[in-house]
């Protein structure tokens, strides 16, 4: 008979650490030390700790004053917590760190108004610990209930979700829920939260029993992850036994020449799998590897500051979880994944993707090691940056702080100092705006020995900005149509940016409206549509406009008004000739000082003011000039006789486009430049 015994049977570091926990608690209790539910799903082991003086409660109202209470490593949930503090207990948490990452994960879930769907067995403890960290969560045994659920309750699969799965599932299971959930729920949060150790202990398992006559499986009855493992190899392998104790073996029950595997769930002691193996006859077993020299390969030492490679295996919003192939779990936050505030942990790495990382901590009392990519990364950039600073290559980082005097950008974790004078920003813009943004930049001075990285954000918009300007004096011409940004307002109109140029665009050119300030019309930052009605390649100066000449106000008055017509219109401005009133958007007429009224009038004021809306008669329309004569006289009785000399023959009546008005040359060099406003 051939034996293999799994390299991943037995106690998973989680269970150890709960283990190692309730003895320590044990060895130095104070007082009554109890265990809230059994600690793992072990008879043996809890037997163990109730011979070391652990009692066994159910319910935490049962935790006496002062009292040890420890937490198994399954979980509680927040109630059990709080009713434990209120009691004065000293709480020994021996919960799974996975576990714990997962009430993490739906505790945010719940902060952020996620409903959380917990993949999972409904009666698990780890189940309803897990539940015990939100409000009405939803609890799935498969991906066909979740299918089903979500197509009878479609309003459901539209809010926002989060899903988990409880940390002993199959991966396929779990895939089989994660694709129904994608194609039910429109906005759904996934974590693939399985326990790495569980997933490489059901692969395992599953290898063997497709490779051998037969598989025994230890564990306990109430194991979870036990139970998984008895399925997954009964499908694979019909001769597959579930076992507790070694007192349930029957080792004649095996054929000689048989190939038998050995398999154990997470919370089998090493020692119970030992005997199991030793109870088997001598005679009959041939084994190629003893248990003590495969559980010694299969651990590797590692220590800070080495160079490790490893297996990503599962990604969560706070951390990557790695496979390095050892008994650590590994795992990397993810501000030691990148600096980039913009990119998610998702965008960086694929679960199943190997990974070079840099070994920050081990911790071989819980079975964990600290990971950093960002400080191997950091190790290899600085040839990069060299480099970059040799040929004047444009490098991009992000801000990550203000710092006395500039910034500092992180650029594949070096960090590089660029002065305020270099940042690019106007000077009254705080510099604290710039933080988290990702920016472009030459490296302009580097020094490894003291490890200062200095750099330009200015230089490379500066050159940018003087391509764009020679694309565009090169190929700019009259009528061509740019989208412009606005820059800058002033009185006279707003200066645009066309492309790394700035071009001016007249307050008479922004609207077919009369307005007084290009404010009425743009702000600084509005994107606009500008053609160029003129330009100086020489002086660098370019006219353009912003009026929509398809929609020329002109045409429209045309089309609608005709001399005699009587008309309603609004005074706009007054001179001391007469008052200029808008007929149509954009079209205005002049009612000469001599047409206000049937009867001599000292100034305009004295009859209209600015904003009236008075009834006038159209009385001459100068297609030429685009020049409107309006007049309220025409529309009254006269009370007394008007000079005919007190209109000149060569007055200009009307004002067309609202913006320049020409008068009788007695009033020209008096009222000329008011006219022009």
């Amino acid at each position: 008979m051939r034996v293999t015994v799994a390299k991943t049977a037995g106690f998973c570091y989680g269970v150890k650490r709960a283990v190692e926990l309730a003895e320590e608690a044990l060895r130095t209790k104070t007082g009554p030390c109890a265990m809230l539910g059994p600690v793992i799903h072990n008879n043996t082991v809890i037997d163990h700790l109730k011979s070391l003086g652990a009692m066994v409660i159910q319910h935490p109202e049962e935790a006496g004053e002062g009292s040890v209470v420890i937490l198994r490593s399954h979980g509680e949930g927040k109630a059990v917590h709080d009713i434990l503090e209120k009691r004065g207990v000293r709480i020994v948490d021996a919960t799974c760190p996975n576990v714990s990452r997962i009430h993490k994960l739906v505790r945010q879930a719940q902060e952020e108004g996620r409903r959380v769907i917990i993949v999972g067995a409904p009666g698990h403890p780890e189940v309803q610990a897990i539940a015990g960290w939100c409000v009405e969560p939803l609890i799935f045994q498969d991906g066909e209930a979740l299918w089903e659920y979500f197509s009878q309750c479609p309003e459901e699969a539209q809010k926002p979700l989060t899903m988990v799965s409880q940390t002993t599932s199959t991966q396929t299971a779990w895939n089989f829920c994660s694709e129904n959930a994608k194609k039910l729920c429109t906005n759904i949060k996934i974590f693939d939260t399985i326990c790495n150790a569980t997933c490489a202990r059901q692969s395992e398992a599953q290898q063997l029993a497709a490779q051998n006559d037969a598989v025994i499986v230890i564990g306990g009855r109430d194991s979870a992850n036990t139970k998984r493992l008895y399925e997954l190899c009964l499908a694979l392998c019909p001769n597959t036994v579930w076992i507790e104790t070694p007192e349930e073996l029957d080792a004649a029950g095996f054929p000689n020449g048989a190939r038998v595997a050995i398999t154990a769930g997470a919370s089998t002691p090493t020692a119970i799998i030992k005997e199991v193996r030793g109870k088997m006859s001598e005679e009959m077993m041939e084994i190629e590897e003893s248990f003590a020299e495969l559980l010694e390969k299969s651990i590797k030492t590692l220590h800070t500051g080495e160079k490790v490679t490893g297996v990503v295996t599962a990604i969560t919003p706070t951390e990557i979880q790695v496979d390095l192939g050892t008994k650590h779990a590994g795992y990397i936050p993810l501000d030691e994944l990148t600096d980039d505030p913009t990119v998610t942990a998702e965008d960086l790495v694929k679960v199943g993707q190997e990974i070079e990382v840099f070994v920050v901590r081990v911790n071989d009392a819980e079975g964990w090691v600290s990971l950093s990519k960002k400080r191997l990364d950091s190790v290899k950039s600085w040839d990069d940056i060299e480099a970059a600073c040799e040929d004047h290559t444009v490098v991009e980082g992000v801000v990550t702080e203000e710092n006395k005097g500039g910034i500092v950008v992180s650029i594949k974790g070096v960090r590089v100092f660029i002065p305020a004078s270099q940042t690019g920003t106007p000077r009254d813009t705080p510099l604290t705006d710039m933080l988290k943004q990702k920016v472009r930049l030459r490296i302009t001075e580097v020094n490894r020995a003291r490890r200062r990285v200095v750099g330009s954000i200015r230089a490379v918009a500066a050159a940018e900005r003087a391509e764009k300007a020679a694309a565009v004096w090169n190929d700019i011409e009259v009528g061509k149509h740019y989208k412009g940004v606005v820059k800058s307002l002033t009185s006279y109109g707003a200066f645009v940016d066309i492309g790394g140029v700035d071009g001016m665009v007249h307050v008479s050119e922004l609207s077919w409206s009369r307005i007084k300030h290009p404010s009425e019309v743009v702000n600084p930052g509005d994107e606009v549509d500008v053609y160029v009605l003129s330009f100086d390649g020489e002086k660098k100066k370019i006219s353009l406009g912003m009026k929509d000449h398809s929609q020329d106000p002109w045409t429209q008055f045309v089309e609608k008004y005709h001399v005699g017509d009587v008309a309603k219109v609004r005074v706009v401005k007054l001179m001391t000739f007469g008052a200029f009133a808008e007929i149509v958007p954009g079209v205005d007429g002049l009612i000469h000082i001599s047409q206000l009224a049937d009867r001599r009038v000292e100034k305009p004021a004295d009859v209209v003011n600015e904003g009236d809306e008075v009834e006038v008669k159209i009385t001459d329309i100068d297609m030429d000039k685009k020049k409107v004569s309006l007049s309220i006289r025409a529309l009254l009785e006269p009370t007394e006789p008007v000079e005919a000399e007190e209109i000149g023959e060569d007055e200009v009546v009307a004002s067309a486009d609202g913006e320049s008005t020409e008068v009788a040359p007695a009033f020209a060099e008096e009222e000329g430049p008011a006219a022009e406003e």
